[in-house]
């Protein structure tokens, strides 16, 4: 297989995904229905929620989204952001309420989730949604692992019955991300900070998806040839000033079937899937009672 071959760029599918979704808004509008709906809420305490930020507010513009954002103050209290959650969750106009992580120290993450609405969860993390997708019923999934599997099927990679590894166990990839793997039909181990001989699993893997937040972390000593490898790191390199993944990419270009790259691999994924949720949420008008 030639070498470019095996990149997988996100960019021809992102494209398909923005531009479906502007045309079913037009659509939707077209005849007097009001748009879609976001709640952004977020603080300004690291750089990098201020880029991920200003790339979802950018694709809610580009397919006709209605946006409103809450810019917190790094001493709102708990409270203050659960009654701002309740509020949005009686929003006619607000579909999808998006918590940008990390908050403050003081804040419990937790329970924030919680408050928010299951139905306009478009993050795909309380409690109701992880369990459908645990019971091998999803509804809202959570971005990154999802995107990752549209990814998958769009290179028409055959996931099914692989050996798959998860590194990483964190709430927001590695857990969901081995429950979306169960669902394709994957054997699946999800590794972590206290796995003994993390190169025992990463030798026998078909499929390896890294999300630890360490530069280079895999290289191409560590797996066995022709695995496919998706890289979820974002790493800033302050003295090069260059992004990069969890993946030595050079090194292990030569001895893969399949790799993303970063950037312009995993990361519009989870843009565009953020999207997608929302015009899920917005297009499911019946929400359970229980839950108000």
């Amino acid at each position: 297989m030639n070498i470019k071959n095996k990149i997988m760029y996100s960019k021809n599918l992102t494209n398909t995904i923005i531009k479906n979704i502007k045309k079913t808004v037009q659509n939707e509008t077209r005849y007097g229905k009001r748009p879609p709906g976001l709640a952004v809420i977020w603080m300004k305490n690291n750089t990098s929620t201020e880029v991920y930020i200003k790339n979802k507010k950018y694709a809610c513009k580009k397919v006709g989204f209605y946006l409103e954002e809450w810019i917190l103050k790094n001493s709102t209290s708990e409270k203050d952001i659960i009654n701002l959650i309740k509020k949005l969750n009686k929003n006619d106009k607000i579909d999808g309420i998006l918590i940008q992580l990390p908050l403050q120290n003081q804040i419990n993450t937790r329970r924030i989730i919680e408050h928010i609405h299951p139905k306009k969860d478009i993050d795909g993390f309380h409690p109701y949604n992880i369990g459908c997708l645990c019971q091998k019923n999803p509804k809202l999934r959570p971005c990154t692992p999802k995107g990752i599997i549209s990814l998958l099927k769009e290179y028409k990679i055959e996931i099914k019955g692989l050996n798959a590894l998860v590194i990483g166990a964190s709430n927001i990839v590695g857990r969901p991300m081995s429950l979306e793997l169960l669902l394709a039909g994957c054997t699946t181990t999800i590794t972590h900070r206290f796995t003994i001989n993390l190169n025992k699993y990463i030798k026998n893997a078909d499929l390896i998806i890294v999300a630890v937040g360490k530069p280079n972390f895999l290289d191409q000593q560590k797996f066995k040839k022709n695995a496919i490898i998706i890289d979820v790191g974002i790493n800033k390199i302050s003295s090069k000033d260059k992004i990069v993944g969890d993946v030595n990419f050079d090194s292990v270009l030569p001895k893969v079937s399949y790799i993303t790259p970063v950037p312009g691999g995993v990361g519009p994924m989870t843009v565009v899937t953020l999207l997608q949720n929302t015009l899920d949420a917005y297009q499911n008008k019946h929400y359970y009672h229980s839950f108000q």
